[in-house]
């Protein structure tokens, strides 16, 4: 018998995203052996509507993506977490590719190769770019699905309370407590954050960011900017005032 598998999605105010997501994931083959948990803040009836009993809905008081994940993880059954974002469709067997590779003991978790669902030259270059990097680092992205065994997740103490990049710390965190591996199938996550803020310039911000961690700087000062709003879709268009880091 075949691990349990809890499909983790946190959403905030991202009901249309999130019905998409819901309505692709009835289509994954095994799904109905599955767990889904939606860890949702903001629009309760759009969201409600958007679940249609499909999932577990709970409405934890942590509103940030790191606290819901984490209310969600608390309660899930599964022997396996799969994080997935309310904007993001996994192919078609990534529960049998899970499976099958946690069939090897000593691999604690991964994720998948990350693709852009629009086709803009511009986003099919920043993905390539992202590939190359994840692929050399094996850092991963909460865009690309991160999966993790329970148990591990938990001995980590799940995610930490940051207010970005808590995907990648957790992804640094189980790639320091033993092996991870990449699934070389693309996870499509939309890129409307990078569209209606510029692709190039958005990208330039990650960049900065990444500089930023790696030197172990601060960058949880940028959370808000990043995110958005806390009353809009996530990864809403910024401001018209002039941009620059450091805003």
């Amino acid at each position: 018998m075949c691990p349990l598998i809890s499909i983790i999605i946190p959403a905030r105010n991202d009901a249309v995203a999130l019905q998409c997501t819901l309505d692709h994931l009835q289509q994954l083959t095994g799904i109905a052996g599955v767990e889904i948990l939606v860890a949702a803040s903001g629009d309760l009836r759009s969201t409600e509507r958007a679940v249609a009993g499909r999932a577990q809905l709970i409405w934890p008081a942590r509103s940030s993506r790191s606290g819901l994940m984490n209310s969600a993880a608390d309660i899930a059954s599964g022997d396996i977490l799969f994080f997935l974002h309310a904007d993001s469709l996994p192919p078609r067997d990534a529960l049998a590719r899970i499976h099958s590779l946690l069939q090897d003991p000593k691999i604690l978790g991964g994720a998948f190769e990350h693709r852009f669902l629009e086709t803009s030259w511009s986003l099919r270059v920043i993905s390539w770019i992202n590939r190359q990097r994840y692929r050399l680092t094996r850092n991963y992205y909460g865009d690309q699905g991160i999966f993790v065994r329970a148990s591990v997740f938990r001995n980590l103490g799940g995610y930490r309370d940051l207010g970005l990049m808590e995907d990648l710390d957790l992804s640094q965190r189980l790639k320091r407590s033993g092996r991870t591996a990449l699934i070389r199938s693309p996870l499509v996550t939309s890129g409307r954050r990078f569209v209606d803020r510029g692709p190039w310039r958005t990208f330039a911000f990650v960049v900065w960011l990444l500089f930023l961690h790696t030197l172990r700087l601060d960058t949880q000062r940028y959370a808000r900017r990043w995110q958005g709003p806390p009353d809009r879709v996530p990864g809403s268009r910024w401001s018209r005032v002039r941009w620059r880091i450091g805003i």
